[in-house]
């Protein structure tokens, strides 16, 4: 066989596996959309049954979480639970009920998606803050977790 006959085989071969597999990756990219959905379900119900530990299952419980959110960076798991319940459900503070809009999952590889949404509360005072998020999640043996979290109130 001659070197062109042979590589033009080979490429061909390459192709009818790439071909072959395209369901199957696309099957794998809605599945891991669906259960980033899920997880931010849960977060949702969580917040909204005002179980904040709960909700804070949906992230990497580590100290390299990264939180940004109200012009402030923090780090780890701890310090993210800290920030929401002093901020939502501490005294004098209400959690209200949360809902996510507009919900865009890029995945970025195999174990890692881009998440764009935007936020929405209703206060039992009728207030309604509102704004903007990105998240970052990694897939884990145990699941998707978001390792990364960036939020910005609408003024």
């Amino acid at each position: 066989m001659t070197q062109r006959r042979w590589l033009a085989t080979v490429c061909a071969v390459i192709l009818l596996c790439l071909i072959a597999a395209a369901p199957f990756m696309q099957a794998s990219d809605a599945g891991d959309q669906a259960a980033i959905e899920n997880v931010l379900r849960d977060q949702r119900e969580a917040w909204n049954q005002h179980n904040l530990d709960a909700f804070m299952a949906g992230y990497w419980k580590s100290a390299d979480l990264t939180f940004f959110a109200g012009g402030h960076e923090s780090h780890g798991w701890r310090e993210a639970l800290d920030h929401y319940r002093a901020a939502y459900a501490s005294p004098g503070h209400e959690m209200g009920k949360l809902d996510f809009n507009n919900l865009r999952i890029k995945k970025l590889g195999p174990d890692s998606a881009f998440v764009r949404g935007e936020f929405h509360l209703m206060m039992p005072d009728g207030k309604a803050p509102h704004g903007l998020f990105t998240l970052i999640f990694r897939k884990f043996p145990n699941g998707w977790k978001i390792i990364h979290n960036h939020s910005c109130g609408a003024d």
